[in-house]
């Protein structure tokens, strides 16, 4: 799952990315508005973490802006203790949360988590498909309750395919959603993660539909 964060001082916004990118997230940054518009534009988050005081074009500004060109991911606000008529007049801009800073960052992961399950129709922090879990609290995927051991690449495509199960997945969306912003991609990468993925749990968990992508679903029986 992929997520931007925006915020203009340079300390919190890399602590935030950091604590994202340790709990298996691709994170990408941006320090002001126009920065933040044009990354919204041209990649495809899961999710926004939204500071409302940027320079250049201020957070309330942008968020409406995006939800006018019809971009939906969910926003996380960021916003400064006591001003609750930021937090109103965000959500009546279209947000889907808030923090009051400072914060803790476990609230803020609880948050990100609770929202990536509310777009993807979950109300458990499991994620599951037959034997297959992904615990996101621990960022762990257990295979009939054992631990597997995954790179972050591996870890990142399988997160992605069990948020949207039993959807086919293009190669392309993939790409889009394990490589962050600075990194080189290549989207016949996704088929060796594919095939790595397939050597550590059921093969049939993950079906090649063909000239479309992939989907994970549960092995019949």
């Amino acid at each position: 799952m992929r997520v931007l964060v925006v915020e203009d001082d340079q300390q919190l916004l890399q602590q935030v990315a950091e604590a994202l990118t340790n709990q298996g997230y691709v994170t990408d940054t941006a320090s002001d508005g126009e920065q933040a518009h044009y990354l919204a534009t041209v990649e495809s988050y899961d999710l926004v973490v939204l500071d409302l005081g940027l320079p250049h074009i201020d957070g309330l500004t942008l968020l409406r802006r995006w939800r006018d060109e019809g971009l939906s991911f969910p926003v996380l606000i960021l916003t400064a203790r006591g001003t609750w008529h930021e937090k109103v007049s965000g959500m009546d801009a279209g947000a889907d949360d808030y923090v009051t800073k400072p914060f803790h960052i476990q609230e803020l992961l609880a948050r990100v988590r609770a929202l990536l399950r509310r777009a993807s129709g979950h109300s458990s922090s499991l994620f599951s498909c037959g034997d297959l879990v992904l615990d996101t609290r621990q960022s762990q995927f257990f295979y009939q309750e054992q631990a597997l051991a995954l790179t972050s690449h591996e870890f990142r495509l399988l997160a992605y395919l069990i948020h949207h199960v039993d959807q086919v997945i293009s190669r392309t969306q993939l790409t889009e959603h394990i490589y962050a912003q600075d990194q080189e991609r290549d989207s016949n990468t996704i088929d060796v993660f594919i095939g790595r993925l397939r050597k550590k749990i059921p093969s049939a968990y993950i079906q090649t539909v063909r000239g479309l992508g992939y989907k994970l679903t549960q092995p019949h029986a």
